[in-house]
Order: C-alpha cells, then structure tokens, then sequence
C-alpha cells in the first residue's frame, strides 16, 4: 500500500507541475512556493527558539486552527509560530499573517521531505487542522516523538479510515497524541475503531467569529448606504446567487436593499455583478463617495477584509454557494443576531443544518421560495427578532473549544 500511496503523491504532484507548464497560475504558486524550501527555511529560522508547528490545507482550516494559534501567542509569548498551508489559496492569502512568526508551504509528503522539514523547524508541538492527514508527516513526527493534535477534527462514516481497506489510512491514526473533535458523533467513530485518545471540543470557528463581532469596525460608506433602510447582506457570492437576488430585489420596489460582496473580486466577476444588476442603481465600494451611495439600490464589494464586519449592517443575510459545491461561512453572519438565507447545497455543514433546526436561517430553492421567506421576516419584526436571537444563541453557545483544547494541554 506504500508503494502505491507514493506513486500517487509523485503523480499528484506531476500533474501539478503538467499544469504549471500550461499556465495554471495556481499550480505555478504551489511549485514556485516549495522551490528551495530547505534553504529557504534555513535560511528563516533563528537558532535556540521553541516552537509550536500549525499546519492548515488552506483558507478553512485556517480559521479553525487560527483562535489557536493567537491564545497560544498570548499565553506562550516565548514560543514561536510555524505556519503552514498546503493550498496557494491559503498561503498567499494569509502569507503576511502577523499571528505567525514563520510562514511556509508545506513540501509534498515524502519521506525525505517529512523528515527534513521536522528535523529544521524542530517543533515542541505540532497541530493539525480538520481533514489534513498525511502518511510520512505523521510517522516521522511518531518515530521523533513529537506530540501531535487534531484540532476541530470531524470524522464520518464514510471516510476511509472506517472502510475495510482501511488499515493503512487507520495506521496514520494511530501516529496523532489527541483528537480534538467537532461533534460527538466523531469521537463515536473513533472510539468504535478503537480510539480513545479523544475530547469532544467543538468547533473553534465559533471562537473566531465571536472574536471577529467584537473587533467588528464601521464601515462609513456602508452605514450612509444602509441607514434607515432593509438592507439584505450577500456574502461570497456566485453568479447564480447574484441571478436570483437580482429578480428578487425587483420585487420589493425601493423597499430593500443589497450589499454583495462576491466571492472572487477581479475586474471581470465585478463587471459581470454590475451587469447582472443593471436594472438598479449601483454604487462599487471602491468608488462609492462618487456613486451616490445613499441613492444606491445595491452597494458591491470589491475589495477583501470587509465582509465579516458589513454584515452589522443587514437586516439578514445571504450565504452564497448554495447553488454550486456548497455555501460559505454561515457563521460570520449568525454571530450579528441576523436571519439567514441560502441555496439548496448546504448538508455537509453541521452548523447550516442546526441554524435551520433551530429556526435562524432557511434554504431556499428559488426567487420564489426567497421572496416569500423574505417578506414574512421583514414584515414581521417580532419573527424577524426571535430568528435573529436564535442565531445569536446558536452561536454564542458553541464557542469555547478553544479553551478546552489548551485547558486539556495544559497549555
């Protein structure tokens, strides 16, 4: 089975440079990131400090592993951070992160390559994010003795860990010191394929947004946009979300209004926003004090970093990706004691399914199902207040698992 694992991490990663060839510019960042990683790293890294190692896949997993990483900081100021992603989207979004002291791709998982980067950054302890499991990584840190920890991990019976084939992916299992798991259904699995090494500890994301609310700044242009209006923010947007807010929007004649920000901000998705609302008024962030905001019908985001703070301003809001693999971060909205809305794809996130359960957020199929559910909740300011509290309770409620992570280390 080794045999095979290998050839196909050396197929993976010819593919990756195939494409790199052929102008992928992501795969031109995953080759370009790990070229000389060795010197690179060699050439970083001071002598005589002690180390923590996080490792995420990209954007997601960094999230989960980030409220970490910063109480770690604070109570650790002696330790330093390393920080690694496996996805270009991860790093070079997040390669200026100032909560991390070192920031690096992580080499294809050799053996060679594992052993080498273990042996330079010399990690104390080692963290990994969610989903990433890797074979060499994890068995050099065992043969090294090196204490490592899952940390928001969640596990289904789907995965190949439970199959019968399975014994290879368990034996990677069999390397991590703690299970650090989402849900109790996690650790069932777990502990049924004879793990025990396991703390229900939830999911730290909810540590994040309740961060993120608290340090929530106001957006000036935003708050001149939305005053004394219904305003529906729409998060991380595709271009089917923006088709059906766009003919829903028509409907409420002046008495609603839109913040998008879209989920890719280039020159060509925002021209293609602007078209799929060219029927309104539009006002583009970047040069909104020349639009007439306050006039403005809908306020499109072009620029990152904003929209965990603009959704303060909404009535409620709109998850995108409902309508394509899967809708965003359904979080950064509930924590504001908003009601939420989204498209049909949305089973594999827990929390999507519980603020449905719990009567703070509703899946739509269509501009008709969307526009009814909009108008009971913005003609009804009582329903509108009890959904929002719903999802206020929801999340607040299940943040904390950062804490029981370090209480449970002693850390």
């Amino acid at each position: 089975m080794i045999f095979i694992y290998n050839l196909v991490i050396q197929l993976y990663v010819f593919g990756i440079r195939l494409s790199a060839v052929f102008g992928n510019e992501k795969a031109k960042f995953w080759i370009e990131g790990r070229r000389n990683w060795r010197d690179a790293i060699r050439k970083s890294l001071k002598p005589g400090e002690k180390r923590f190692w996080f490792h995420c896949s990209s954007l997601g997993e960094f999230e989960q592993g980030r409220p970490v990483m910063e109480m770690l900081k604070t109570r650790h100021p002696e330790f330093k951070i390393v920080l690694t992603f496996f996805s270009p989207s991860g790093y070079e979004v997040r390669k200026n992160y100032s909560g991390a002291d070192y920031i690096f791709y992580m080499p294809s998982d050799t053996k060679a390559n594992a052993s080498d980067f273990i042996s330079l950054i010399s990690p104390e302890k080692v963290f990994f994010t969610k989903y990433e499991y890797w074979h060499h990584y994890f068995h050099q840190l065992k043969q090294k003795e090196i204490p490592l920890y899952m940390v928001s991990a969640i596990f289904r019976p789907t995965d190949r860990f439970f199959k019968w084939y399975g014994r290879f992916f368990r034996d990677m299992l069999k390397c991590v010191t703690h299970f650090f798991v989402q849900e109790k259904k996690s650790q069932v699995l777990l502990n049924e394929a004879g793990f025990t090494n396991t703390t229900v500890a939830g999911d730290t994301r909810f540590d994040r947004v309740v961060e993120l609310s608290k340090q929530s700044k106001e957006i000036p242009i935003a708050k001149t946009f939305s005053s004394g209006k219904n305003v529906l923010v729409a998060g991380s947007t595709w271009a089917a979300d923006e088709k059906i807010l766009a003919e829903v929007l028509q409907s409420f004649q002046g008495n609603l209004k839109l913040i998008i920000a879209p989920h890719e901000i280039n020159d060509g998705r925002i021209n293609e926003v602007q078209q799929t609302f060219q029927n309104y008024k539009v006002a583009r962030f970047s040069t909104a004090e020349n639009d007439g905001t306050d006039l403005a019908d809908v306020l499109v985001i072009d620029n990152i970093g904003l929209l965990s703070s603009l959704y303060r301003y909404g009535a409620c809001a709109w998850i995108g990706g409902g309508f394509g693999k899967g809708i965003h971060n359904t979080l950064e909205a509930a924590v504001y004691g908003i009601p939420l809305f989204f498209g049909t794809n949305y089973q594999k996130f827990n929390e999507a399914r519980e603020l449905i359960e719990c009567g703070a957020a509703w899946t739509v199929p269509d501009k008709r199902s969307l526009k009814n559910h909009l108008e009971n909740i913005l003609g009804n300011e009582a329903a509108r207040k009890r959904a929002g509290e719903a999802a206020f309770h929801y999340v607040h409620s299940h943040s904390g698992a950062t804490g029981v992570i370090l209480n449970q280390l002693s850390l």
